[in-house]
């Protein structure tokens, strides 16, 4: 997210008491487990580098079913980090940050509305309908195409683990 929204990441770092060295630390372990032959695949990687999480449940998608993951975060506390895996325990499909349940969704009605980390990808998709999901440019990106009000043409969000980064017009 640094990448995309420095300032917002600073700040963060304040909230949370870290400095960037520690940030970078952490990111530097994380890619050592990541890359370890000894280290957990699928579920079990989460379970243990965040414990057991808040909540599980079973989630269509389609004509899948899969088992979502949810982890509460302290800087968020109306999100949660949500990993969907294959049934059993199985092979990670998609890990990214979610409105928290029962959580209220933001209010988005216009372009000026979406402002980085306002929103999900669910939220702006539910906002803007109808929402096309185009090719992101790194596996932890999202990329949406949006019907806006008030605009001619669709208006393109980026979102880094399922968090709204920045938006452009898409010429028509």
């Amino acid at each position: 997210m640094a990448d995309h929204q420095p300032d917002l990441v600073d700040d963060a770092l304040r909230t949370l008491g870290a400095s960037h060295a520690e940030l970078r630390d952490a990111h530097r372990r994380w890619q050592a487990r990541l890359h370890a032959r000894t280290f957990p695949g699928g579920e079990r990687r989460y379970r243990t580098a965040l414990g057991p999480p808040e909540s599980t449940r079973e989630q269509r998608i389609g004509d899948l079913t899969c088992t979502a993951l949810l982890w509460p975060l302290p800087l968020w506390p109306d999100l949660r980090f949500e990993v969907l895996t294959a049934p059993g325990g199985g092979a990670v499909w998609n890990e990214w940050l979610v409105r928290a349940p029962g959580a209220p969704a933001p209010t988005l009605r216009g372009v000026a509305d979406l402002t980085p980390w306002s929103c999900t990808v669910d939220d702006a998709a539910r906002a803007f309908p109808p929402a096309t999901p185009l090719p992101p440019d790194a596996p932890t990106r999202s990329v949406l195409a949006l019907s806006t009000p008030g605009t001619p043409a669709r208006t393109i969000a980026h979102f880094t683990w399922g968090l709204l980064q920045f938006v452009v017009p898409r010429h028509p």
